[in-house]
């Protein structure tokens, strides 16, 4: 019995001893775990430093960025997405990145200018960032650069990018232009079945400007010796259009021609359309005096924006700015500032031009004033721009010695 007790001692000692012994053992362990638990933002800034190349950087820079806004350090990050802007190396794959990280932060500017950034760099072959860009321009309102924007894109990809066709659509749409807005949703449709926002707006798009194509060709009563002595711009077209099957043939062979540069063939197959339709049917109008500006023939595009706005203008608003500029080309800067006034009020973006014409014409108020409320409707749209405070200072300096 007492030899037991003595082994039972012995082994209790012994097993005393080893935890004894472990015990330091497992607190080291424990320190070093704690001197290796770096803080992830020190361990990224670091990776940053080793990088190997430009693209490895502005990858680890833009993941520090994100890491940062989560934390609710929004200027940290802010740093380190112009840092990236502000470099110069080739990586088209990390502008696109930075634009898209702008543009969720709602930096249109600069979102808009790390996707040129990254066009660039790939030669102007970079379908996914023309569609963004696009998108970021048409946020901002600059409808004419949106669709370039968007147009680029999908000549990139032979005209099979759903979502390009849908932003294309939304650009016709703000523009007025509801009959290619509904084209453009089908062709979306066509490629991307599955396109539910496609198929949501082409469901909302209803009839106005809708084009029916009818049987035969359209009979037109002799008008009466009141209409004949009033100008045919004073009757506004119909919600629903109609063209016969010829006239809407050329009608699409003039757009085809449109999108794919041939500006020459495009005004040949709008003016066919406009000879059958006693000169006006809205959209050829339009569109056939963008591939005039297009070829630089002013003369002729300025007379088919006058018919529509004069006619139109309140369901084509982008009538009056293209107008406006031709006007401003000119330097018929009164007619300009009436034009970019009529169109501003479906477009916030065109106040600009009123300040900017109004400036030449040494109206510093008026400009102000317009100025005033271009920033207003851009601050309720969270996009007030950062040289806003500069201009509004400097316009104000010179409305006070007015």
């Amino acid at each position: 019995m007492k030899i037991i007790i003595l082994l039972l001692a012995l082994v209790s000692m012994a097993s005393l001893t080893y935890a004894q012994m472990q015990t330091p053992s497992r607190e080291r362990a424990v320190e070093k775990d704690v001197d290796n638990t770096t803080d992830p933002v020190k361990s990224l800034r670091d990776q940053i430093e080793a990088a190997a190349n430009d693209a490895d950087r502005n990858r680890l820079k833009l993941k520090l960025a994100d890491l940062l806004l989560t934390t609710g350090h929004k200027s940290e990050a802010m740093t380190e997405l112009n840092s990236i802007a502000n470099s110069n190396g080739f990586d088209p794959v990390g502008f696109y990145n930075l634009g898209n990280s702008f543009a969720r932060l709602g930096e249109s500017e600069a979102a808009i200018a790390a996707y040129k950034s990254a066009i660039d760099q790939r030669n102007g072959r970079y379908s996914r960032a023309y569609n963004n860009l696009g998108v970021v321009l048409l946020r901002v309102g600059r409808w004419d650069e949106a669709y370039d924007a968007l147009l680029s894109a999908l000549k990139l990809e032979s005209f099979r990018y759903a979502e390009a066709s849908y932003n294309l659509g939304r650009v016709y749409a703000a523009r007025g232009q509801h009959d290619l807005a509904a084209r453009e949703w089908r062709r979306a449709l066509a490629v991307d079945p599955k396109h539910d926002a496609a198929a949501l707006a082409l469901a909302h798009a209803g009839d106005e400007d809708k084009i029916v194509v009818v049987s035969k060709p359209k009979t037109r009563p002799e008008p009466s010796a009141a209409d004949r002595k009033s100008p045919a711009v004073n009757t506004p077209a119909p919600k629903v259009l109609t063209l016969d099957q010829a006239s809407f043939d050329y009608l699409q062979r003039a757009r085809n021609a449109s999108e794919h540069g041939k500006m020459l063939e495009a005004v040949d197959n709008f003016q066919r359309v406009l000879s059958r339709e006693d000169g006006y049917f809205p959209p050829a109008n339009l569109e056939l005096s963008y591939a005039l500006l297009n070829l630089k023939r002013y003369d002729e595009a300025l007379k088919n924006l006058l018919a529509v706005s004069t006619r139109d203008g309140a369901r084509y608003p982008i009538s009056y700015y293209h107008l406006a500029r031709l006007y401003e080309l000119k330097g018929e800067l009164k007619l300009a500032e009436a034009a970019f006034v009529q169109a501003a009020p479906s477009n916030p973006q065109f106040l600009l031009d009123v300040t900017r014409v109004r400036e030449k014409l040494a109206d510093f108020k008026g400009s102000l004033e317009a100025m005033e409320q271009y920033i207003s409707l851009m601050e309720k749209q969270g996009e007030k721009p950062a040289w806003s405070d500069e201009r509004l200072a400097a316009l104000r300096t010179k409305a006070a010695k007015q």
